[in-house]
Order: C-alpha cells, then structure tokens, then sequence
C-alpha cells in the first residue's frame, strides 16, 4: 500500500474537509471528468464530506461509457464471422449494442477473448496465422499510446491477419461541448490526472481562458481529490480561472513526449460521436492512412447505421452533468448491473455503476 495508503488517511481527510468548509462562502458547481474519480468519491463519501453549498456532478469520462451503439454493433457484427477472433478489453463485454452484447457473441460460439493489452491481441494474430484477430481498441489519450504501439509493432512484423477497430477519444474537446452546453452549470473542473499524465495539461490552458473556469488536474485517492476540490474552489472564490496541477507526483505541464509522438504517428484528429452525447467536432482519433491496412471496419465492411439510445437511459444527461444517476427513472429497477439500459450501469468507471454500487446497494447493506 506504499504510495496508496498516505493519500487514505482519515485524519487527513477530516482536515482538508475542515479548510473547505472554512473557504467556501457561496454555492459553486464542480466536475470531476473521469468516471474514476467519480467511483473514489462514492467509496469513501467525499460528497458527503463537503458543505452543501458545494455539488460535484459527474463528466463524460468513461470511455466505455461514451463509445456510440454503432461501434458496439460493429464489434458484434465482426465478431460473429467465421474465423475471427475478437479481443477486447474486459469491460467492453456487456455494453449493450442496439440488439445485443459481446457476452451474447461469446455464448453463441463466437471466439471473443478478453485481453490486458493490445499487445497481446498482436500475440493472438501471430500465434493464430490461419485465424484474423481484431483489436476493440477504446479509450482516451491514456490508452491511445499503447493501441498506436500495437500497430506499429504489428506493421513491424509484417502482419496480415491483425486489424484494429478504434473508438478512442480525447478529453479537452468533451469538456469544450459540456461548456458549450445552454444547460451547463459546471463552474470548474477537476482534469482526469491519468490523462494528463501522457498529455500534459497546455491544452487546458485556452479552455480555462475562453470559460473562465478554473481547471485542476487531479488524482484518484481522496486525498488526491479533495486537494483537487480545495485548490478549485480557492480559484473560484478568489475568481481566478487557471490551469493548476494537484497531481504533481505523476503529471508534469508537457506530459509524456515519446507517448504522444507515438499516437501522432499513427493516429489522426477526427470528429466523433460519442454515446449519449452526439457528434463532437474534433473529438476523436483514427487510424492515418499510412496505417490504414489495419482498419477493421474497412477490411470486414462492417455497416455503418446510426441507431438511436433506449428511451428509458438518460445517460446523456448524466455524461454532461445535467442529471445524476439516481434521478433516472429507470435506475434500480428498470436498469441494474445485470440489466442494464446503458453503457453508465456496465462500465467500472461508470457513474450509474457507482451510484448502484455505493449508494443504492451500499445503504441497504
């Protein structure tokens, strides 16, 4: 628990509630972005900590949460060829598409497998020369680097039989379209530390500027995230809008340079919806065209419908804040874990997830 347990400690915790308390002298509104923050205030009720002048509302940042219907049916579609193997990473698995999931895939004989690493899809397809093997690759810059680094080594190694199908997104354009929102109530951020830490945060910069929101990267332990609160609201009540950085112990200002040369490489900036959500400009990444070999969809001529969300999720509202989870009609009841109406009750990181977990289940306990 080295690393881990100092930023647990409760004393410590007490204390910084204390100075927020201290602080605050009016009602402010904050988004954490990722849903793994979300998940690490409703473990160890850091909401419940703070004055109720201050609201916490939960951002877009699940990227399982946010890869469209579309992309799943795709997945699905792929999956059920003959001599495919399909490799995700776990949590992909009971999203629900517009019919089904890759669990039902699975069950009904097809070779979808979960792995840790797209290089280990990139193992599959050299172990399996007579079989084609397809990588779900979803995720935010954070994982971005590693997809770029499996094609590339597969390009390397000369292989015919691995294809990629992408769904990654990046996070500053989310935040500009919940700013953008006429429904937005966010007065200040808390940034996604794991992102940060492969990008850097001068991205933030213009976005703190053009809103005048305060934006502080920050961490997942709820040390991490109280600083990160403690640091936004002392920005708000002084009414300062900058980019600031809880998470020092793993963010610098430029990020990872090697990472981010490998996804330039590799990907480029492409429009992208997102689920729940809708199209957002600039918001995605695909495959350039000196990698193009490896697009699955191409390679397979998956179909490309658009396919609307169920009626009862209301998992849009939640992404950009307008609504929190439990204000879902169908959540509980309608909507569990086992049977869920959306990718926010399926994903780890997802905030219908979490409210399941820590408050609806956790109160009955």
């Amino acid at each position: 628990m080295k690393y881990v347990s100092e930023y647990r400690d409760r004393a410590a915790a007490e204390e910084y509630a204390e100075r927020i308390h201290q602080l605050v002298s009016r009602e402010w509104t904050i988004m954490e972005v990722c849903g793994g923050q979300t998940h690490s205030i409703l473990k160890y009720g850091i909401d419940q900590l703070l004055p109720e002048k201050i609201t916490l509302i939960h951002g877009p940042g699940c990227p399982v949460c946010v890869t469209p219907i579309e992309l799943i049916d795709q997945a699905i579609e792929i999956a059920g060829i003959k001599d495919v193997i399909l490799c995700s990473f776990g949590d992909m698995l009971r999203v629900p598409g517009s019919v089904q999931d890759l669990t039902g895939v699975r069950a009904s004989g097809g070779d979808v497998r979960i792995v840790y690493s797209p290089i280990d899809a990139v193992k599959i397809a050299e172990q399996n020369p007579m079989k084609q093997v397809v990588f779900f690759g979803v995720g935010f810059e954070t994982t971005a680097p590693v997809t770029a680094a499996a094609i590339i080594q597969a390009a390397h190694l000369n292989l015919h039989n691995f294809y990629m199908l992408v769904s990654h997104v990046l996070v500053p354009p989310a935040m500009q379209a919940v700013l953008s929102n006429t429904e937005c109530r966010v007065q200040g951020f808390l940034a996604a530390g794991h992102v940060c830490s492969i990008m850097g945060f001068t991205e933030y910069e213009p976005i703190a500027k053009e809103y005048n929101v305060p934006i502080v990267i920050t961490g997942f332990e709820p040390l991490d995230i109280l600083e990160g609160i403690h640091m936004c609201l002392k920005q708000l009540e002084e009414g300062r809008a900058l980019v600031e950085n809880q998470y020092t112990r793993s963010v610098n200002r430029n990020g990872n340079p090697e990472a981010i040369d490998m996804m330039r490489e590799v990907f480029e900036v492409i429009d992208r919806k997102w689920r729940g959500i809708g199209a957002i400009p600039e918001s995605g990444l695909g495959l350039r065209k000196k990698y193009s070999r490896f697009d699955a969809a191409e390679r397979f001529g998956v179909s490309r419908h658009t396919v609307e969300e169920s009626g009862d999720c209301i998992s849009g509202q939640v992404l950009t804040g307008e609504k929190k989870p439990d204000e879902c009609p169908a959540f509980g009841g309608k909507c569990t874990p086992e049977h869920p109406l959306g990718a926010l009750m399926v994903s780890s990181e997802g905030a219908c997830a979490a409210y399941y977990r820590y408050r609806l289940i956790g109160s009955n306990r």
